[in-house]
């Protein structure tokens, strides 16, 4: 019976966290970058490079670890004391989960870096594209953009 409510405090502090997760803070949580259209072929010559810090998708929203974190925290702090002290370290157990849940996912999914060329296309309009890898393209370098890729003419 101790386990079955220490679950239900434990499930209904992660449904508040899942609600809470649904509010929008107001502003776009990540920036997309224009890139040329698709199918799209021609050629330029790169007028930049640059390295763009770009955060994993969970980082911004509660996923499946946070919830799995929150609930196996919530039984493990359930286990501890009794009383008020076993309520509380439920509830510090949730949160504890959560966090350490969200935090693994985060870094499952990983957090990287992409490259951003702009380039002036023959036409003299200018395309940007990002690509996870530089491939040693340099800023001068004379390239073809197809299907939203950069490559060697």
């Amino acid at each position: 019976m101790k386990l079955l409510n220490g679950l239900r405090v434990a499930l209904g502090l992660v449904a508040i966290l899942l609600l809470g997760g649904c509010a929008s803070p107001g502003y776009p949580s990540s920036t997309s970058y224009p890139t040329n259209t698709t199918g799209y072929a021609g050629y330029g010559v790169i007028q930049s490079v640059e390295l763009v810090k770009q955060s994993g998708t969970a980082s911004s929203g509660i996923g499946v670890g946070t919830i799995a974190g929150g609930v196996v925290g919530g039984i493990l702090g359930n286990q501890v004391g009794s009383g008020t002290g076993q309520t509380a370290a439920t509830i510090g157990g949730v949160a504890a989960g959560a966090y350490l849940g969200h935090q693994l996912e985060k870094n499952q999914q990983g957090s990287g870096n992409v490259y951003q060329f702009t380039v002036r296309m023959d036409n003299g309009s200018y395309q940007t594209l990002t690509q996870s890898t530089s491939d040693n393209f340099q800023v001068g370098e004379r390239v073809r953009v197809q299907n939203g890729a950069l490559m060697r003419p």
